[in-house]
């Protein structure tokens, strides 16, 4: 492996036989010989990717593209085709619910097998019981057999073991869709304390806005290959309008097919197919700028009042909307970030209009950088994303490090 890296794959397929149909008997099985025809289903067709140690990337695409049989390559429940996989470190995983869990076993009894499975000794299970059970919130049910539980109790027993091994490798499939709002709220800040402390993730979910609050990376995974791979919101982004135009060529096919069926019935014959309709965005923002005194402007002074102006174009109903900003220096480093919901801010969205941000001081220490915005739904969906929509310098008498100026003052005693 490559220094620094944490999870090499290369080049790895994976096909599966998937039966048209199957007798479920010895009897059928006998009788029904035609039965038991099946196709060879090519899941996972070339792929390859670096993860480097400390790293966290997601995994997106749609359902049956390879991402969560690319996970399950990653934990060796099953192997590839053909390629290699190669992983440093201790591994540990989400990938089902409460896998590995004796239901007739007590919770504390489980806790030591499932920690066993990963690699843990009696011992370095006895010492970490009590942040593993504290951190599940389960004392009070701890000597019940887990087949008493719900499925929101299976998820903070099997998270909370998964967490506590001192893993140098942590693979989540969409384990984090189950359990309450604080129980998720919980188990994010859980996981960005890990990655700080130098734990490589991967997480696949259908949830983009997770995804961008936590990864480094995203790769989108389409038929068996990787389509794209880089930044979370870029990426996401296209893989966003990539399903909503194939939405869009499914309703006109079906439509297609009812006119076709309405001519035929008239004048016995079809029509021609039309071209796919194109995806429209719940919102469009159609620019921003920032403006001071009035006047837009590229060119700030540190500490200057600054409003920020955003104007877009309403096209369908959005649920609870929330405005977004992240301000990047030009190296990428994000200096700054908000949105309206985190701070109980509710958007009235017009047909069209100007939603605005107003600074009383532009705190930003001299240089260069860039800025995107966002409108979103309340779960995140992305209505409309602008990447680099504005850009702007600051400028200050005096030469400072770093990102943010801070107001002061010298003095000497």
């Amino acid at each position: 492996m490559k220094p620094g890296n944490a999870i090499e794959v290369h080049n790895i397929t994976k096909s599966f036989k998937i039966y048209l149909d199957k007798g479920s008997t010895l009897k059928e099985r006998i009788l029904f010989k035609s039965r038991r025809r099946f196709e060879n289903r090519h899941v996972l067709n070339g792929i390859s990717f670096e993860v480097k140690k400390g790293e966290a990337i997601g995994l997106i695409g749609h359902n049956g593209c390879g991402k969560s049989t690319t996970l399950k390559l990653l934990t060796r429940i099953m192997y590839p085709d053909t390629g290699t996989i190669e992983m440093a470190g201790r591994v540990s995983s989400l990938i089902e619910l409460g896998a590995g869990f004796h239901p007739d076993m007590t919770g504390r009894e489980n806790i030591f097998i499932n920690a066993s499975i990963f690699g843990l000794s009696n011992k370095e299970i006895e010492e970490r019981l009590d942040d593993i059970i504290e951190f599940s919130e389960l004392e009070e049910y701890i000597e019940n057999p887990v087949r008493t539980y719900s499925s929101g109790m299976y998820m903070r027993l099997a998270f909370a073991v998964a967490i506590n091994v001192d893993a140098d490798i942590l693979l989540i499939d969409e384990i984090l869709a189950v359990g309450d709002a604080s129980f998720q709220s919980k188990c994010f800040d859980k996981l960005r304390e890990i990655k700080a402390q130098g734990t490589t993730i991967v997480i696949v979910s259908h949830s983009l806005g997770q995804i961008e609050q936590f990864c480094d990376r995203s790769i989108w995974i389409h038929d068996g290959e990787i389509r794209e791979e880089g930044v979370p919101y870029v990426v996401d982004m296209n893989y966003l309008d990539y399903m909503g135009q194939k939405r869009g060529e499914r309703r006109e096919a079906k439509k297609e097919q009812e006119r076709e069926k309405e001519d035929q019935s008239k004048a016995g014959q079809g029509t021609e197919k039309g071209e796919p309709e194109e995806r429209v965005r719940k919102v469009t923002i159609l620019g921003a700028h920032l403006e001071v005194n009035g006047k837009e402007t590229t060119n700030i002074k540190v500490g200057t009042p600054v409003t920020l102006k955003l104007f877009y174009k309403k096209n369908e109903d959005v649920l609870n909307p929330l405005m977004g900003l992240k301000i990047y220096r030009n190296d990428n480093v994000i200096a700054y970030g908000i949105n309206s919901k985190n701070e109980n801010f509710d958007l009235d969205l017009k047909d069209e209009g100007c939603l605005m941000l107003e600074f009383p001081k532009w705190n930003f220490v001299q240089g260069e950088y860039h800025v995107d915005l966002a409108i979103r739904e309340e779960n995140m969906t992305i209505c409309d994303y602008k990447t680099n929509i504005i850009t702007f310098t600051t400028y200050y008498p005096i030469f400072e490090n770093g990102m943010a100026h801070l107001d002061h003052s010298w003095k000497s005693e």
